[in-house]
């Protein structure tokens, strides 16, 4: 039987009926999306600025006044209320309601665009796998076939932790930005013809190496975004703080997201929980190697940048748990360890010979 007979072309037909149908949807997502941010109200937006015009912990501050009421004929005295910062060097300020601003309206497109995520979704899914049955394999065998699965995981991961109740409303918009643009990259550029693997390919490590490399790389995209977002409301309070004045739009945006001390520790948490999973993916993809090629390291460049990649996570990892290198200069070193996954994911692939490159763009 020819490898070509192998395929199901009517599933595989199905598959890109479905990824496209998918991509429509996201579409009226990301509008929805906008609308949610547009429509929501901007009643909030000064909330942030009272909180930091607080005073300091331990700085000195004038006398608080003391207001005395008569209460059936004896003196009551009125203690103001006093906000003070969590501890010193940190903002104590509310989050934001997530990305609408606490309306009714606004809410209603949110839950709109979530509902068409999910749909989405399950379309983009669907794809995935009927694209997997058309040729009886794992559905990551080439560079389409891996955007297609990571974008439908990355959507996964948002979605689940939306069902787990966290506030992570405000990286709907991002995300559906991104995925489009993933899946417009994938069916134009990456775009191959459904068919079976090529023997080195054909593992059961395919399943567990590649797999574990798509979830990583989904829970990573996230925490980059956390960090992206973490920079631009940093920038935000620091100018409260000094008694600026941001724009409206800035101020609009900036209300909707939650406080950056929420965002940096939301970066945090997500990377190191999945940084062991990538050591596990890069010891699998080893053990790998020495099956397929009969050596478990070559310095292949696939084998180097996922390696770079582990060090510039364990460096930010390490870097965020060092009292000095909190926030934005460990916000730095995120984001530099993600691009170091994208140029892993994409660059090599594209531009560099590699024996990882033999399953064609």
């Amino acid at each position: 039987m020819s490898l070509a007979a192998a395929t199901n072309e009517g599933l595989a037909e199905i598959s890109n009926y479905l990824i496209y149908s998918s991509m429509a949807v996201y579409t009226l997502a990301f509008f929805a999306h906008m609308a949610e941010w547009l429509f929501g109200s901007r009643s909030k937006v000064a909330r942030t600025a009272a909180a930091l015009t607080a005073p300091k912990e331990g700085a000195t501050a004038a006398a608080p006044a003391v207001t005395v009421r008569a209460a059936g004929g004896a003196a009551v005295l009125d203690k103001p209320k006093v906000v003070t910062r969590a501890a010193a060097g940190t903002r104590d300020v509310p989050d934001g309601p997530g990305a609408h601003g606490g309306t009714e309206k606004g809410d209603l497109y949110g839950r709109i665009a979530v509902s068409l995520t999910v749909l989405a979704f399950l379309l983009e899914a669907s794809g995935v796998i009927a694209r997997a049955v058309s040729v009886q394999r794992a559905p990551w065998g080439n560079m389409y076939e891996f955007s297609t699965t990571f974008s439908t995981v990355v959507v996964g991961v948002y979605l689940a932790l939306l069902l787990a109740k966290k506030n992570v409303r405000w990286a709907g918009l991002p995300l559906v930005t991104t995925v489009l643009l993933d899946l417009g990259f994938a069916v134009t550029v990456l775009y191959t013809e459904s068919d079976q693997l090529v023997p080195a390919l054909d593992s059961y490590w395919l399943w567990i190496h590649v797999s574990t490399a798509i979830f990583c790389g989904a829970v990573f995209y996230l925490g980059a975004v956390g960090s992206i977002l973490y920079l631009f409301r940093d920038s935000y309070e620091a100018k409260l703080a000094r008694g600026d004045q941001p724009g409206k739009f800035a101020t609009s945006v900036m209300e909707r997201l939650p406080a950056a001390a929420t965002l940096d520790k939301f970066a945090y948490r997500v990377n190191a929980a999945v940084f062991p999973l990538w050591t596990f993916t890069i010891i699998a993809g080893a053990i790998w190697a020495g099956d397929a090629w009969g050596r478990y390291w070559g310095w292949d460049a696939k084998e180097v940048w996922s390696f770079i990649t582990w060090v510039a996570y364990a460096a930010y990892l390490h870097a965020r748990a060092t009292a000095g290198w909190k926030g934005r200069k460990a916000a730095y070193i995120a984001l530099v360890a993600f691009l170091c996954f994208l140029w892993n994911y994409y660059g090599v692939n594209m531009f560099v010979n590699s024996l990882h490159s033999y399953a064609g763009v």
